[in-house]
């Protein structure tokens, strides 16, 4: 029973070690290099691609008992990368509706750094109620939800990257349980989180901004 576990455990983590590297690597390379936000998604790709390859060429390996030719090599570098390509993109440019609380916020997420798009849809394929109530705003929204304006938020576009970087995710309805889980995922991926009560309980989701290092 315990090798099975610890078999159980191991795959686990082998699955969700690409996933990890992928938004983990794109926020370590835009924290410590201050690089355009795409060059750190590209760089976190890089990454990603290198261990599917090397997944790629031990499975090969098993089944075949060699690692193969020059052009098997190409094939499986290129799928390695094609792969991470695909579900970049899928993550970052398509969100449906049923995770919005308005169609609004389409928009919005236009706007949103995507790295923090790209965890939030990772995200999403394990809690399909996920809901995001708020990503870009301008200092007047805080005005017409009766808020003080901040000058310095996350919601705002930052000068270094043309997006924001912060987003709200509902918390009130919702298993105390699942918001816990939520916030050490983001905790886990390099994120910053502060649950508080504006116009109504939500998570807050911050990725880091080399404009304000202090905002949130």
């Amino acid at each position: 029973m315990g090798t099975f576990i610890y078999n159980f455990f191991k795959l686990v983590l082998l699955i969700i070690l690409p996933f990890v590297l992928l938004i983990r690597g794109s926020i370590f390379f835009h924290t410590n290099f201050e690089w355009y936000s795409w060059v750190c998604l590209a760089a976190g790709v890089g990454v990603t691609a290198v261990v599917l390859f090397i997944y790629f060429t031990f499975f090969y390996g098993k089944l075949t008992g060699r690692i193969g030719d020059f052009d098997a090599v190409k094939r499986r570098a290129f799928i390695a990368i094609l792969v991470v390509l695909l579900y970049c993109g899928h993550g970052i440019l398509f969100f449906s509706n049923a995770n919005l609380k308005s169609s609004a916020l389409q928009n919005e997420m236009s706007n949103l750094h995507p790295v923090l798009r790209l965890s939030l849809s990772t995200l999403v394929f394990l809690d399909k109620d996920l809901l995001i109530t708020d990503a870009s705003r301008v200092p007047e929204d805080y005005q017409k939800m009766g808020l003080k304006t901040i000058n310095h938020s996350l919601h705002y576009k930052q000068p270094s990257t043309g997006y924001a970087h912060a987003v709200d995710l509902r918390t009130k309805g919702r298993d105390e349980l699942k918001n816990t889980l939520v916030t050490y995922y983001f905790r886990l991926m390099g994120f910053r989180t502060l649950r508080h009560v504006g116009t109504a309980d939500h998570l807050h989701i911050s990725l880091i901004s080399h404009d304000a290092p202090g905002a949130r």
